[in-house]
């Protein structure tokens, strides 16, 4: 059953990356992967729980296990519901042209340096993925032609995940160490900012030698299919109102969390119910408008990609199965016993990261490694930890799959996955090895380790 569990994952990703050859949605292959391993667990799972009645186990899988993945997975899939709908309602009013105002240059290269740097520092500041968010959104305001937008929604997505990596609420997988005492604040920072900073400037760098020339001025056309209605009828300080609103609902998530000590998905949905309210008092006073034209928020869900939730959905839960299995941790065994160096097995991990779901890669290093204060590589911010970070982030970036910023990115613009991993994956490759290699020297020389085993 193992055997046909791996297969199954493995043909199921297979047909997810020749979704546009086979003309069939991913999140329609990730559900139906997900439904396949779920059936083969529940059938394997008496195996795994000797000495238990059949009835006992199915509780245990469908009332315990199941459910806990789901609630796991539900977490994310709400935090990125409410972050889109709140990024939504800012674009369809016009709340970016607030930034788009104050970017004149129509030179590519330039405009991919400024994205990339203003990505990288605001997905440290919210997470990754809802910069990535952001930024996409952005981008439609400056760019027409499609060509450049996929080059440039591509390094949005290497800088917004080398962004959240050195930052400890910056991605999930540094929430998840940061939250369970592996890292600090004051430890991640430091020392993850110049490698995350690196395997961003090199691949800008590379794909801005493939710009030349400016970007083709948006026409009257080209601008009236980037705005809707609902920006027409609202003044520019009510425009600003849901722009900061909107914005500082995403800022203050990891505020609402040190505070309350609730989930991230929470905050997001504290600052969606407030700007619902903020956005149906703004139209309580403009009855005399069309409906048609306005853009409440019931109206805004449906413009909200859900084909990518489901994906996500179904992609999680797949790797869910791998996790329960035991196929996650063996494979975390195996290099331990083969590999021991644990730099180059935290490149690995990050490697897989592309392939499948950085959280539960660390999710399975925390259960096979624990907190060592007599390690330098196992004490809360050692080297194996706050490298895990490192990799387990900016790894994600090789294939467009590998990051939930990557995924939301490819949803919103249509990227192909063939395309990006001809175009793409090797900058993002050179770049995620050129800051390994920096956090190796910058450890070797700066903070000396002792003999790897």
């Amino acid at each position: 059953m193992i055997g046909f569990i791996i297969a199954a994952f493995l043909i199921g990703y297979v047909c997810i990356a020749m979704e546009h050859p086979l003309k069939v949605n991913k999140a329609a292959t990730a559900l139906l992967l997900s439904v396949v391993l779920w059936v083969a667990y529940i059938f394997y799972a008496p195996v795994l729980f000797p000495g238990m009645s059949v009835d006992e186990v199915r509780h245990i899988v469908t009332d315990q296990r199941l459910i806990e993945h789901l609630g796991d997975i539900s977490e994310i899939l709400f935090f990125l519901l409410g972050a889109m709908t709140i990024v939504e309602l800012v674009d369809v009013h016009g709340g970016f042209s607030i930034i788009t105002r104050h970017i004149t240059t129509r030179n590519k290269r330039k405009l991919l340096w400024i994205l990339a740097i203003v990505t990288f520092f605001m997905s440290a500041i919210l997470d990754n993925m809802t910069t990535a968010i952001v930024m996409t959104m952005l981008l439609r305001k400056l760019l027409s032609e499609k060509k450049d937008r996929l080059l440039f929604a591509s390094i949005i997505i290497i800088a917004a995940n080398s962004g959240g990596a050195f930052s400890p609420i910056g991605d999930v997988t540094t929430i998840m160490l940061w939250i369970n005492g592996n890292v600090t604040t004051g430890g991640i920072i430091p020392e993850l900012f110049l490698p995350a900073i690196i395997s961003t400037l090199i691949p800008t760098f590379l794909i801005s030698l493939s710009l030349k020339g400016e970007t083709k001025k948006m026409n009257s056309e080209d601008l009236a299919g980037h705005t809707h209605p609902a920006a027409g009828i609202i003044s520019q300080k009510e425009r600003y109102l849901l722009f900061f609103l909107g914005v500082g609902s995403l800022i203050f998530v990891p505020v609402f969390k040190t505070i309350t000590h609730l989930p991230p998905f929470i905050g997001v949905l504290f600052g969606l119910s407030i700007l619902w309210i903020v956005t149906e008092i703004l139209y309580k006073r403009k009855s005399n408008v069309d409906e048609s034209r306005k853009a409440r928020i019931t109206h805004i869900l449906t413009r909200i990609d859900t084909s990518t939730i489901l994906f996500f959905l179904g992609i999680l839960m797949a790797v869910a199965v791998l996790q329960e299995v035991g196929i996650l941790k063996g494979f975390s065994d195996l290099l331990d016993k083969e590999v021991g160096n644990y730099y180059v097995i935290n490149i690995i991990i990050g490697l897989l990261s592309s392939v499948i779901d950085n959280v539960p890669l660390v999710a399975g290093a925390m259960g096979m490694y624990t907190i060592d204060p007599s390690s330098l590589y196992f004490a809360q911010d050692g080297i194996f930890w706050i490298f895990l970070a490192y990799c387990a982030g900016v790894g994600g970036s090789i294939l467009i799959i590998g990051s939930a910023a990557g995924v939301v990115v490819m949803g919103l613009e249509k990227i192909n996955f063939i395309w990006y991993l001809k175009k793409i994956s090797w900058v993002a490759l050179i770049g995620y090895l050129a800051g390994a290699g920096v956090y190796i020297l910058q450890m070797t020389y700066l903070f000396p380790a002792p003999q790897l085993p």
